[in-house]
């Protein structure tokens, strides 16, 4: 039976991703900073609480991070941890900087001074390559972040891939494009945009107040970009790969996608704040993940506006979605 480590088993990539280990015959072990007082509601609503080893552990500490690694014995480690808002990275750049490239360096070393044959695979992130004029960014793009988190990942890339090249570590990184689910909190502007249509549409008199809808992302479901992280750990080299949908969309499309589908009139119901936008931002946010299809077979199936769909089904009815 393979064992794997998850980082950040808590969140949304970290409970699918259990899942759809457990589904394989993996024994997962998943940390938190606090597991004895984290309620794991992700795993629980997954049905899955139960099924899965938790540890307490803070990837900033080297200690800890060993002494977990050490009891684990993974054989896979998924780092998934660390400040995950792009918006909140603006107001607490610091935090930001030493969960991602600190807590990355952290497990790259511990892995290192083990000397064990783990796999380890890092969550990158297309905020890397902030602007690139519309052009859908590849594996050999530069990186040009324009956020905290964005400079954050690209130092986590770099670290991963240096210790790859330096030391021969099985150590990955998936640039993964916006990928959503009903396990998004409502920080995440697509899970606020569908969680206040919901509400509209089931009589409440509110506003949904919104920062630049003008911006581009490439949307894809969460559950299904699981599936690329794991596959990038079963190829015979260590590479790095694009996880995106290739297809790119305005905001305001996505919010349209979601009234119009609860039957609602986007234009009666939001407002643009200015106070809400961002000090800088990535107008259009485009992968192209020609690699991953070539090397690896993954494709994504479902688009933007099935993303929002689904969303907003799960909201209505309460019901788990699926992996």
């Amino acid at each position: 039976m393979k064992k794997a480590l998850i980082c950040g088993i808590s969140g949304q990539d970290g409970s699918y991703l259990a899942k759809f280990l457990l589904d394989r015959g993996y024994e997962i072990c998943g940390t938190s900073r606090d597991a004895q007082m984290s309620s794991f509601r992700n795993l629980v609503r997954l049905g899955i609480r139960d099924r899965v080893k938790l540890e307490s552990m803070t990837l900033t500490d080297f200690r800890s991070v060993l002494q977990v690694l050490d009891k684990a014995q993974p054989y896979e480690v998924y780092n998934l941890g660390g400040q995950s808002s792009v918006g909140l990275s603006f107001n607490q750049p610091v935090e930001t900087l030493d969960s991602i490239a600190t807590g990355t360096l952290n497990l790259l070393e511990a892995i290192r001074f083990i000397g064990a044959p783990i796999k380890l695979y890092n969550a990158g992130s297309s905020e890397c390559f902030g602007d690139t004029g519309g052009e859908a960014a590849d594996e050999n793009t530069p990186f040009r972040p324009r956020s905290p988190y964005g400079v954050a990942k690209a130092a986590a890339f770099w670290e991963v891939a240096n210790y790859r090249e330096a030391y021969g570590l099985f150590a990955c990184s998936g640039i993964l494009y916006n990928h959503e689910s009903p396990l998004r909190p409502e920080r995440f502007v697509t899970q606020k945009i569908v969680a206040a249509a919901c509400r509209i549409a089931q009589g409440s008199p509110e506003r949904l107040y919104l920062g630049n809808t003008s911006i581009q992302r490439d949307w894809g479901w969460a559950p299904e970009y699981i599936q690329g992280m794991y596959r990038i750990l079963q190829q015979d080299a260590a590479e790095d790969y694009i996880i995106a949908t290739g297809k790119t969309y305005k905001l305001q499309d996505f919010v349209v996608s979601v009234f119009e589908y609860l039957g609602l009139n986007w234009q009666d119901h939001v407002t643009t704040d200015e106070s809400l936008y961002r000090p800088t931002d990535i107008s259009i946010s485009r992968g192209n993940p020609s690699k991953a299809k070539d090397k690896m077979g993954w494709e994504a199936q479902y688009d933007m506006h099935d993303v929002a769909r689904m969303m907003v089904d799960a909201r209505m009815n309460s019901e788990p979605t699926p992996a």
